[in-house]
């Protein structure tokens, strides 16, 4: 920076046609001037101008570098106006991920929504029922269930709900409804996996004291769609979120069971690196997504 400064400084000399005038715009001095006029010609090893205390004239040398200062300075200016209008406009890459049913059923008709009010922004959405990395993953923003063990990057919380027991009719009519947590037991549950984990043991609230309860079934699944699937087919009793079910829910594909009890709370988090140097498109994209999922 301190090349390009010395470049500005001799151009505003030229401009000004003496030390003095120069010194008098940039509230200086002819001194400082002057030394920093010779340090410059020092460090190229070539005189760019004669000068006295009534003139500046600027040798050949001086004019052709003159000329040269002139195209590089318009060149930065330039570029400067360029990324000045790009940091205000949303445009290029965004990467983001999600869980792949949250994601297929509620985040991707946002993205086509956003790529519609935004359309010099490239969308590319990446579903994964594996917890996403914005870092390995090479993300943007990764919208994930619960708070990240990662410290170093920034969560903003843009949905809260909760976990839901629910059941297909056809099941019920075969098996009847459970009437506590514990009679669960001698249910069919459907269970997620995840890696190693098997989540076979379901969280509930009692008389505001929370309490586990082990569950067993014939089917289990890494994906979430899939533990959908089967429920919806009336294969066994599941524990989904409930913005996964509430259009089964609300036409009875589904029915909810034990809703007196109250199943633990689950939130989804927008999950970004750093909040310095946001880029226009993901603030947007966060801006857009919260205020669409509170609805």
């Amino acid at each position: 920076m301190d090349d390009i400064n010395d470049l500005r400084l001799f151009a505003r000399i030229v401009e000004a046609g003496s030390l003095s005038a120069a010194a008098r715009l940039l509230d200086s001095s002819p001194a400082a001037m002057s030394r920093r006029l010779s340090a410059l010609e020092t460090r190229l090893g070539v005189r760019l101008a004669t000068r006295t205390s009534r003139r500046f004239d600027l040798t050949v040398e001086g004019v052709a570098f003159h000329e040269r200062v002139q195209a590089i300075l318009s060149a930065i200016e330039e570029a400067e106006r360029e990324v000045s209008v790009s940091a205000r406009v949303p445009r290029g890459l965004l990467c983001v991920g999600a869980p792949s049913e949250l994601g297929r059923k509620r985040i991707a008709p946002l993205v086509l929504e956003f790529s519609e009010r935004y359309p010099h922004v490239e969308v590319r959405l990446v579903l994964s029922d594996i917890g996403l990395d914005v870092v390995d993953d090479n993300l943007d923003v990764a919208l994930r269930i619960g708070l990240p063990p990662d410290t170093g990057v920034i969560a903003k919380k843009l949905l809260a709900s909760r976990r839901v027991v629910c059941a297909a009719p056809a099941y019920l009519a075969r098996h009847g409804l459970p009437d506590t947590p514990e009679s669960l037991g001698q249910h069919d549950c459907i269970r997620l996996v995840r890696g190693q984990r098997t989540f076979d043991r379901w969280m509930f609230v009692e008389d505001g004291r929370p309490r586990e309860v082990q569950v067993r079934g014939t089917l289990s699944s890494g994906s979430g769609e899939v533990v959908h699937d089967w429920v919806l087919q009336g294969r066994g009793i599941a524990l989904k979120a409930h913005w996964d079910i509430e259009s089964d829910l609300a036409d009875g594909s589904l029915v909810e069971c034990l809703s007196q009890f109250h199943c633990d709370a689950i939130e989804l988090y927008a999950v970004f690196a750093s909040k310095k140097h946001l880029s226009p498109r993901v603030r947007v994209f966060l801006d857009f997504v919260q205020e669409r999922l509170s609805r």
